[in-house]
């Protein structure tokens, strides 16, 4: 579309749509439509939607290409709202009613306009730090950040209904399709374009070789084989950290997590930690779904499934539909979601887990994993960005107030731990002014559980309390976090 009057028509379908979005009456008068046409508003969206996305973040920040491949149910959803409202059987068409196609299309219009609204919103709350008030609670901020693109429904069923044959059925058909899809896209948003990086920090890659491929298989095996087995008689701990993206405070976390559990709770010689990143490409195993699920599945046949504890720690970046981000390029990584997690744990026997989760949106994995031998704890809610995932970051908040403070120093028991953890963790973010409000770690605990960790706290030395570590100490926050979408 790089002629005159092909951008003219573009022209006159932007500033139509935006009229639209105000709530103005539709224009159609001169306004045709084609494959060329919806392409290039299709287009024009999706670049506004990722460059508001990038405004969002403050600082440098990562592009997370694979978020392309999602969310396209609203897309999918307005041309077969379109054709509702005009009748499938077609209609007589006048100088000032549209046909199925122009009313989708003058959709996308007004889509347009209406993000770069929303976006300017979202833009000014996350600068202005525009939060609810605590009084209110959890709802109060969800309802906040959700009011914009809610509002911002009233054009686009107006719209709808001025473009349609004003037949009731098939009219109230399409706004039910509509709002429920727009309902389904705020529940379980897809994964978002940009990551936020600390400025300075450094993206260093591997050389996959064949030679590091094949003595990545020998590691893998070696390092399962070496695993120890259960005592009898005795509750012991397995232990998996897993690590996902090449980045090194995920890198540092799974090292410490891995060192306290295996010093608090005597899990000496059934530690293992899958780690992505180059500095440790050649002596850890890669931290990949298909070598978790190996990982899960060589523990099970070593533990005894009635006292025997599986303790997994993950650490990444989170999306908020519950999805592990994962970067180890040039290897090709699949994300991790708690459905395969959950999968591989059933499918294995493990029946006494416990699961940490350090990622933002993690509260999302506490549904489907919770269960009554499980404990699950995590950095966040299902609605909040975690902190500290920076390269400054020696630890993220999360891990460094769990396990580097509460658990090396203070307790062996989980549950208060993580209680502690919380109130650190939110005077932290206040400190360090995280602008989408405090990221709310959760923690879901089967009764089943408790015994057995109880009894791996009891049999634990007190001299296994180790000095504080240098990591102990608060650092300076290596991230901000923003909530809100445009989408």
């Amino acid at each position: 579309m790089t002629d005159a009057p092909a951008l003219l028509r573009l022209a006159a379908w932007l500033r139509a749509g935006a009229r639209t979005a105000v709530g103005m009456h539709p224009r159609w008068t001169g306004l045709s439509t084609g494959p060329g046409m919806m392409a290039a508003l299709f287009l024009l969206n999706l670049g506004v939607d990722v460059l508001l996305q990038r405004l969002y973040i403050e600082g440098p920040a990562s592009f997370y290409w694979q978020a392309l491949a999602g969310g396209w149910l609203m897309l999918a959803l307005l041309p077969w709202c379109a054709w509702l409202v005009r009748g499938s059987t077609g209609s007589v068409l006048t100088a000032t009613a549209p046909d199925t196609a122009r009313l989708f299309t003058m959709l996308q219009a007004q889509n347009l306009a209406l993000s770069l609204l929303v976006g300017l919103v979202y833009l000014a709350m996350i600068h202005a730090r525009v939060e609810a008030p605590a009084r209110y609670g959890a709802l109060a901020g969800w309802a906040l950040w959700s009011a914009p693109p809610v509002l911002a429904m009233l054009p686009q069923l107006m719209l709808l209904w001025r473009g349609g044959n004003h037949e009731v059925l098939p009219s109230t058909t399409a706004i039910m399709v509509l709002i429920a899809g727009q309902a389904l896209v705020m529940a379980a948003r897809p994964a978002d374009f940009w990551y936020p990086v600390q400025s300075g920090e450094e993206v260093r890659r591997f050389e996959l070789t064949q030679e590091a491929i094949e003595a990545q298989s020998r590691r893998l095996a070696d390092q399962l084989s070496a695993l120890k087995p259960q005592r009898p008689g005795h509750v012991d701990m397995y232990v998996l950290t897993f690590a996902p993206y090449n980045q090194d405070v995920f890198k540092r976390e799974s090292g410490v997590v891995a060192q306290v559990m295996a010093q608090r709770f005597d899990a000496e010689g059934r530690v293992l930690q899958l780690v992505n990143h180059p500095e440790t490409a050649s002596t850890l195993p890669w931290a990949t779904p298909l070598n978790l699920h190996r990982a899960i599945a060589r523990v099970a046949q070593l533990m005894d499934p009635d006292e025997d504890v599986l303790f997994i720690h993950l650490t990444s970046h989170g999306a908020a539909n519950g999805e592990m981000a994962a970067r180890f390029y040039p290897l090709t990584v699949q994300e991790l979601t708690p459905a395969l997690l959950k999968d591989w744990l059933d499918e294995a026997g493990v029946r006494n887990r416990v699961i940490s989760v350090s990622a933002c949106y993690s509260g999302s994995w506490i549904k489907p994993l919770s269960g009554d031998s499980t404990l699950v704890m995590t950095a966040a809610d299902a609605d909040h960005t975690s902190y500290g995932c920076g390269s400054k970051s020696e630890l993220t908040f999360f891990g460094q107030a769990m396990y580097d403070e509460q658990l090396r120093n203070v307790t062996l028991d989980f549950e208060q731990a993580h209680a502690a953890a919380r109130k650190v963790i939110l005077k932290r973010e206040q400190e360090a002014g995280k602008s989408d409000g405090y990221s709310n770690p959760q923690i879901s605990v089967g009764p089943a559980i408790r015994a057995p960790l109880a009894a791996l706290a009891a049999a634990a030395q007190p001299s296994t309390a180790a000095t504080p570590s240098a990591l102990a100490q608060p650092r300076a926050p290596a991230r901000v976090a923003t909530s809100g979408s445009a989408r």
